[in-house]
């Protein structure tokens, strides 16, 4: 027979199994994600050459970053919204916990397959089955919620949008295990078929990321940010538009991918009311109070991806406009929304904290997009061998994100070591001496 437990302890359960899937996330995005990319780009931009880089380190460092930073994120948001639906009285803490500790591994023994190539063909379907496997278990709990709006007709468009991307995360994660089968009976390399690789990128990033944070955004932006509400008929139309521009980037029709997803990004602009001017003040307290223009930045990168996609189907000849409309895509729109909407909720999240330093989250994102700028503006300049001075730019554009992501790191890492605030209100209540110090 299940426990049953208080509100007050399930809430509590929650807050420590995202604290785990938060911490997770940054480590996964500092060590084996972001340090192994530097390392890269010093190495591409030192040989001058892509080749110089053995494909299985790229991987794994793209590896890392969708599915050790971001998914560890998304998993442990979708496991903290279960205890806020009224109908859910026992908070999954088992099947919890082993989801976080089967995709830590998962992601860890991808990594490790991926850069020493140490039984890689043992390792890398192991890793595989492990994602898979956290995966079911989260979608298993997920599957029970019975949100306090189930009478209602109609499911809201945000909520569309997320188990559109859920869906997606899912055959992501299946096609990934056949193809990691398939590459260790071939026993040929750790590294996926260059194509093949940038097929999947494509599903995971377009696929699964994109409309996640689409979803996120329309559920939270109007709350947060004071924009209008969403028009949800266009979401759910640009959610539409993804899945045929993810499905045609596994075809030759290139130029096809890049205008649906284009025309995508423009309806879900539209629908978010992201460039529209807002109806109500933004809730900045405790936070940096540019974080509605950060947002509006963010979409900017997403339209700056599809066009830079757009262009590279015609022009791009050594991967050049291809990289920069990649990391516009990851880290302009998808690391940027990351560093806007999580020292939003991801404080509140963990035990109700105050995010430590407003000031180093306006840093971190300043250096972010100004790294971003410099990387997407250089690496066609220097794939393309149009400008060479843009090599030497390539590694100074790394080490700008690094310094932006390691303050977003710090900063959330000296916030959940603090007390939460409430707490904190406590203490002071009943040491005024303590709190005049």
């Amino acid at each position: 027979m299940p426990t049953v437990r208080t509100g007050a302890q399930v809430e509590s359960l929650s807050q420590r199994l995202v604290i785990a899937f938060t911490v997770t996330g940054l480590l996964f995005m500092l060590l084996p994600g972001t340090f192994l990319g530097v390392w890269n780009l010093i190495g591409i931009a030192q040989d001058r050459t892509l080749a110089s880089i053995a494909p299985a380190w790229i991987q794994a460092h793209g590896q890392a970053q969708i599915f050790g930073w971001i998914g560890s994120f998304i998993l442990g948001i979708g496991f903290y919204s279960l205890t806020k639906m009224q109908s859910l009285r026992n908070f999954p803490v088992r099947s919890g916990w082993f989801s976080w500790s089967m995709w830590t591994s998962g992601v860890s023994l991808r990594w490790l397959g991926g850069i020493s190539g140490w039984h890689w063909t043992l390792l890398l379907p192991a890793s595989a089955l492990l994602q898979l496997g956290a995966f079911l278990l989260f979608w298993r709990a997920v599957r029970k919620h019975r949100p306090a709006t189930e009478a209602s007709s109609s499911i809201p468009a945000w909520m569309v949008a997320v188990v559109f991307g859920t869906v997606m995360l899912c055959i992501v994660l299946t096609m990934q295990f056949a193809v990691l089968c398939w590459l260790a009976l071939s026993a040929q390399s750790p590294a996926l078929p260059h194509v093949l690789d940038q097929q999947l990128v494509v599903f995971a990033v377009w696929g699964v990321l994109v409309p996640t944070i689409w979803g996120f955004n329309a559920r939270w932006l109007p709350v947060f940010a004071g924009f209008d509400e969403p028009n949800g008929r266009e979401l759910i139309a640009a959610c539409i538009f993804v899945a045929a521009g993810v499905l045609a980037a596994f075809t030759p029709w290139l130029g096809l991918s890049a205008s649906l997803l284009l025309i995508a990004a423009v309806l879900s602009i539209d629908a978010l009311r992201v460039w529209d001017a807002a109806i109500r003040p933004a809730k900045t307290q405790n936070i940096s109070h540019s974080f509605p223009f950060f947002i509006r930045i963010a979409y900017l990168w997403l339209v700056i991806s599809c066009l830079l996609d757009a262009l590279a189907v015609v022009a791009d000849h050594s991967g050049g406009i291809w990289g920069a409309s990649r990391h516009a895509l990851t880290v302009g729109f998808v690391a940027g929304m990351v560093f806007v909407i999580g020292p939003r909720i991801l404080p509140a999240f963990c035990g109700m904290r105050v995010l430590w330093s407003s000031s180093l989250m306006t840093a971190s994102l300043v250096l972010l997009h100004l790294g971003c700028a410099l990387r997407v503006a250089m690496e066609p300049l220097a794939y393309q061998h149009l400008w060479s001075p843009a090599w030497r730019l390539l590694p100074v554009s790394a080490f700008i994100e690094l310094a932006g992501i390691t303050i977003f790191a710090l900063n959330l890492f000296v916030t959940l070591l603090r007390m939460p605030a409430h707490l904190a209100s406590q203490s002071k209540t009943h040491c005024p001496g303590v709190a005049r110090v």
